[in-house]
């Protein structure tokens, strides 16, 4: 009895302790069986319009069950734009897959190794991640990110970290002060890579994804916009633009084609980074505020004061936010106002010596080693006086001390041989009326 009383209560405590664990431990769900591909592009440089792209191509593929095969190919580029797309791979619940087919440089190599799975085409690299400006803390971040993002894939974090810092050797790899770069062979060799694939086809096979319809994704005309604005090059190309349309405007106190022209490149460079995701509506009211105090100062008030220089430093800081990136900021305007500051020196040289600016201004001097004389001031002949050598109606001749002088009568007509006296003198016009024979006498 009491042992059928002791296997009751040993059943009761195992079936409780069982519910207890049941409400404690949850497993976690098993990510979705991919039902589709999709071939996720990565070329050319990487700028922040690319990251748009890819999150939204990233998000689609969570939303549809897709496995996404990143094809990269690129030299590199902007590492803020690079580590947002890493961290956009490595928060995916899908599989994904980076398949490098030609080169993975610089920031592309931190993109290539974010995905759990790396396969590389024969002939192909991966590496060469030297930051620039390569100071110490720069360096020391960027190795950082890259040997994190190795350990969360199981890779060797100090094959990544030599990919960024020239200091690291690794024995029958790397030697001390140089920048690793891995062909294919080495890649797979050392785990970096799991697989050499000549085309996608073995990729998708190897990974057991082959029979599954295959999406080739491709950016949208907003994102490709975005990504042409975003370069760097074009985007200090905005600027200079830009800048040389608000100076020509700023110096002239007037608004033409030059001003029409920059603003509209600089509606481009705003629009770009908005879509994708560097500028908010706080960044475009700011430049638009300094816009408005910019144009106040050109059309209300006079010369340039502290309207003007409030409505530049609005749209110098809007830039800047524009960017995402202090250096780039700081880069890129410095280049754009460069630029503009050398086009307009060279312009106005170029310009004033040109046959345009000759029809536009006078350039006729009168010097006196060219034989040229002012005219004569008459201020001295005022009271005195003269006799008329000709009628006058109003304007004839008279003789003053002796010399001639071409008058005009302040009374209408006069006939010759008459006295008159100077009263007063217009610029080269020379005023006299008759003198009364009191004045005479007087005199």
């Amino acid at each position: 009895m009491n042992a059928v009383k002791h296997c009751n209560t040993l059943i009761f405590a195992v079936v409780v302790l069982l519910l207890a664990l049941s409400l404690v431990y949850h497993p976690a769900a098993a990510a979705p069986s991919p039902e589709k591909v999709f071939v996720l592009p990565i070329q050319g440089a990487i700028e922040p319009g690319l990251t748009a792209f890819v999150s939204r191509i990233l998000r689609e593929a969570e939303e549809s069950n897709a496995a996404v095969v990143i094809k990269v190919n690129t030299f590199g580029g902007r590492v803020d734009a690079a580590t947002d797309i890493r961290d956009l791979i490595m928060r995916m619940d899908m599989p994904v897959i980076a398949y490098v087919s030609e080169r993975a440089w610089s920031a592309g190599a931190l993109i290539a190794m974010a995905a759990p799975k790396v396969a590389m085409a024969p002939g192909s690299s991966i590496g060469a991640a030297e930051p620039v400006p390569m100071d110490e803390k720069t360096v020391s971040a960027l190795k950082a990110e890259f040997e994190a993002t190795a350990e969360r894939a199981g890779r060797d974090p100090q094959v990544a970290a030599a990919m960024v810092d020239a200091d690291i050797a690794i024995e029958g790899v790397v030697e001390s002060g140089k920048i690793l770069t891995l062909r294919a062979g080495l890649a797979l060799e050392l785990g970096v890579a799991d697989i050499l694939a000549n085309n996608l086809d073995e990729v998708l096979e190897y990974f057991e994804l082959a029979g599954l319809p295959v999406e080739e994704k491709t950016p949208n005309w907003s994102e490709v916009l975005a990504r042409w604005i975003t370069e760097p090059t074009i985007s200090s190309l905005l600027l200079t633009i830009g800048f040389i349309g608000l100076i020509y405007e700023v110096t002239t106190m007037d608004w033409g084609v030059p001003g029409t022209a920059g603003l509209i490149a600089l509606v481009l460079f705003f629009g770009g980074h908005m879509v994708a995701g560097l500028a908010g509506w706080e960044t475009v009211i700011l430049f638009l505020v300094g816009m408005v105090l910019l144009m106040v100062e050109i059309f209300i008030l006079p010369g340039f004061g502290i309207a003007g220089a409030l409505g530049l430093i609005g749209i110098l800081a809007s830039i800047g936010l524009a960017f995402g990136s202090v250096l780039s900021a700081l880069t890129s305007l410095s280049i754009a106002l460069f630029a503009a500051v050398l086009f307009i020196l060279i312009f106005w040289k170029r310009f004033t010596r040109s046959g345009a600016w000759r029809k536009l201004v006078l350039s006729a001097k009168e010097d006196k080693e060219l034989g040229y004389r002012g005219p004569k001031v008459y201020t001295d002949l005022v009271g005195k006086q003269g006799i008329s050598l000709t009628p006058l109606r109003p304007s004839g001749t008279v003789v003053i001390d002796g010399e001639r002088h071409d008058v005009v009568s302040d009374g209408g007509f006069l006939a010759k041989d008459v006295p008159v006296i100077v009263t007063k003198i217009e610029g080269t016009r020379v005023v006299v009326r008759e003198v009364e024979s009191e004045e005479q006498e007087n005199s």
